[in-house]
C-alpha cells in the first residue's frame, strides 16, 4: 500500500503542477518562500514551490542575483540562536537539546531546497540554479557561502547509492547520443560518424552515470578503448582507419575521456565511483583484461612551462618527456596539491603516474595545452587504496620507476 500511495501521490503531484493556480499577483517571490517554509499542507506547499521554481527560471541575471541575495541574507543562521542552543546542549546533552542545536545550526535555505525538491522535475531545476550561482557569484564573495548548502544537499542526493550506471551504445536513444556529443569535454566528437566509431566497435565502450530524478541527463561519462598493451597516442587510438580488435583479445582497458556533464554538479565527485564500477564490470565480462589505465591530457603543462621560463618549442622529445615528468611529480599549488587538475583527480582516486608520452596529442588543443604530451595514470586494484591514503595524507605523488627515472635524468642534466 505504501508503494501504491507513493505512485498515486506522484501522479497527482504532476497533474497538480500542470494545472497550478496562479499565485496572487501581489505576492512576491520572497513571500512565496515564506509561505513554503511555514506551510505544512502538501498541496499548498507544492503550489508555492512550483511557482518559486518557475519564476526563478524566467529571471534575468540581475533577478537571479537578487534571489541569491535573499538566500544569503534572510535564510541563513542566527549566531545568537546557535550559541544559545550549544550552551543548552553543553549544560544538558539530552536529545531535545541536541535537536534544538541541529535546527539552529541549519540555515533555512537548506530546508527551502528540500521543499522545492518535492515538486516533480525540480531536481534538474535546482541543479541549474546552482549552475547560475556558480556563474554569477564570485567564489570569494561572502554570498558564495550558500553554495556550501547546495553542496551539502547534492552530496546526499547524488551519492553513489542513487546513481545508475548505463552503457551507451549506438543503439542508445538519439537524445542521449546527442548529449554525449555535446558534453564531450576532452576529445571533441566531430560528427555522428565519429561518435559511431567510439561506441559501436567491439573494442570500444562508453558508460554513464544517471540519476533517477534526471533519467535523460547523463551526469558523467567515460569512453573506454580495449587494447593490447598501453597506448601512447590518442590520434592512433581514435584513427578512422584503425582495425578494430576483438574484445576477447584485449588485455588493457584505456579510459581515454572522462566528461562531467552538469555545471550545477561541479565538485560533486562521481569519477572515482565511475572508474571503479566500470573496471569491475569489464573485468567480470572480460577476465583477460588485467590492466586499467588512462590516456590523459595535461591541460596546464605549457602554462606552467611558460611560468618557469621554459619555451616548449625549444625542447626535443627526451627533454619534453623529462620536463613533463618534473611537472607531474613536483609542480604544486600553494596548498601542496599538484598544479594539474587532471593529476589531482586521478591521484586522489588512487591511481599512480605510470608513463609519459610525447607526440601523443597532436591536435591544436593538445599542442597548445601540453606541447603534445600525455600521461597514463594506472589504476591497480592492489595498490589504489594505499596510493589514495599516501596522496590524501601526505600529498605524495606516486609514480612508476620509469617516470621517476625521467625526473632523475632531468636533475642529472
Amino acid at each position: 500500500m505504501s508503494i501504491l500511495s507513493d505512485v498515486l501521490a506522484t501522479i497527482f503531484a504532476r497533474q497538480t503542477r500542470k494545472a497550478l493556480p496562479p499565485p496572487p499577483s501581489a505576492r512576491s517571490t520572497e513571500g512565496l518562500i515564506q509561505d513554503l517554509l511555514s506551510t505544512s499542507g502538501e498541496i499548498s506547499g507544492m503550489t508555492a514551490a512550483a511557482h518559486i521554481l518557475d519564476r526563478f527560471g524566467k529571471l534575468d541575471d540581475a533577478g537571479k542575483i537578487a534571489f541569491f541575495d535573499h538566500l544569503a541574507g534572510d535564510l541563513g543562521i542566527s549566531p545568537d540562536q546557535v550559541r544559545a542552543a550549544i550552551d543548552a546542549f553543553e549544560a544538558d546533552p539530552n536529545p531535545a537539546n541536541y535537536a534544538r542545536f541541529l535546527a539552529a545550526a541549519e540555515p533555512a535555505r537548506q530546508e527551502l531546497a528540500r521543499r522545492l525538491n518535492r515538486v516533480p522535475g525540480a531536481t534538474p531545476q535546482l541543479v541549474a540554479m546552482r549552475a547560475d550561482l556558480l556563474r554569477l557569484i564570485p567564489r570569494k564573495d561572502a554570498r558564495a557561502r550558500i553554495d556550501l548548502d547546495f553542496q551539502h544537499l547534492f552530496t546526499s542526493w547524488f551519492n553513489r547509492g542513487f546513481l545508475v550506471l548505463r552503457p551507451i551504445s549506438w543503439e542508445s536513444p538519439a537524445a542521449i547520443l546527442e548529449k554525449i556529443i555535446a558534453y564531450e569535454a576532452v576529445h571533441a566528437i566531430d560528427s555522428w560518424d565519429d561518435l559511431r566509431r567510439r561506441v559501436e566497435p567491439e573494442d570500444r565502450r562508453c558508460f554513464a552515470f544517471f540519476h533517477p530524478a534526471m533519467p535523460d541527463e547523463p551526469l558523467i561519462f567515460v569512453e573506454v578503448a580495449l587494447t593490447r598493451g598501453i597506448p601512447g597516442s590518442v590520434q592512433k587510438l581514435l584513427a578512422e582507419d584503425r582495425a578494430p580488435l576483438s574484445a576477447e583479445e584485449a588485455d588493457t582497458a584505456v579510459f581515454y575521456s572522462i566528461s562531467n556533464c552538469q555545471a550545477g554538479l561541479a565538485g560533486i565527485s562521481f569519477g572515482n565511483s565511475l572508474i571503479k564500477q566500470v573496471s569491475e564490470d569489464l573485468k567480470s565480462e572480460l577476465p583477460d583484461i588485467t590492466t586499467f589505465v588512462t590516456l590523459s591530457p595535461i591541460p596546464t603543462l605549457t602554462k606552467w612551462m611558460k611560468e618557469e621560463g621554459i619555451d616548449p618549442a625549444s625542447l626535443d622529445d627526451e627533454a619534453l618527456r623529462a620536463t613533463t615528468a618534473r611537472f607531474l611529480l613536483t609542480a604544486k599549488r600553494g596548498d601542496g596539491m599538484p598544479f594539474d587538475p587532471v593529476s589531482r583527480f586521478h591521484l586522489g582516486n588512487g591511481a599512480h603516474v605510470h608513463a609519459v608520452h610525447v607526440g601523443a596529442d597532436t591536435s591544436d588543443k593538445g599542442m597548445a595545452e601540453s606541447a603534445g604530451a600525455m600521461v597514463n595514470y594506472r589504476y591497480d586494484p592492489e595498490t589504489f587504496a594505499e596510493n589514495h591514503e599516501r596522496f590524501a595524507g601526505d600529498k605524495e605523488v606516486v609514480a612508476s620507476k620509469e617516470v621517476r627515472a625521467l625526473l632523475r635524468a632531468k636533475a642529472a642534466a
